[in-house]
């Protein structure tokens, strides 16, 4: 097994840290915006069992720390958890980069899409990076459709997931000049 890179974080440890640098909380707080029906679990969700493990190698790798504590309702106190300036600052990296894959897009540039919203960063530079990206993939896989045979439903797929993908990159930068 490859150990991941320091940097290297998974999609519900990102959703994670993104919420702890909006404002310090505890894991239950997390665990429920991450439920299919929360703000960020509707994008990418996590168990609760999940969402701990993933608190558990954010302050292990020392993208969040412990902060305080406050008595939980069931008895008990929870730990307040804050992203520490190295977490901060790997979030704001992590969201400024394009997504390489148009496969990712749906989860990651989403979720990017969502964090950076609710952590009031501003990630218009990306979204136009992204946006030339898609462009080169799609002009590329119309292409390469071209010669395909006619039933490659995956080349299809590629190509129409490419377009939509353009047009909601577009859509985004209009509605963000307004």
């Amino acid at each position: 097994m490859n150990p991941r890179a320091e940097h290297d974080l998974l999609l519900g440890e990102w959703a994670c840290l993104g919420i702890l640098y909006a404002a310090p909380t505890h894991g239950f707080a997390i665990a429920a915006r991450l439920k299919p029906d929360g703000d960020v679990g509707r994008v990418w969700s996590l168990s609760r069992a999940l969402t701990y493990r993933s608190l558990a190698q954010l302050v292990e790798r020392g993208y969040a720390s412990e902060v305080g504590e406050e008595p939980g309702l069931a008895g008990g106190n929870r730990t307040i958890l804050a992203a520490t300036r190295t977490g901060r600052a790997q979030l704001r990296k992590w969201l400024n980069a394009p997504v390489s894959h148009l496969r990712d897009l749906r989860s990651e540039l989403l979720l990017k899409i969502v964090i950076a919203e609710f952590c009031g960063i501003d990630i218009r530079p990306m979204l136009l990076l992204q946006r030339d990206h898609i462009e080169r993939m799609a002009t590329a896989l119309n292409v390469s459709a071209t010669g395909a045979a006619s039933d490659d439903v995956v080349a299809l797929w590629r190509v129409e997931a490419s377009t939509a993908a353009f047009r909601f990159l577009e859509r985004l930068l209009v509605d963000a000049v307004d």
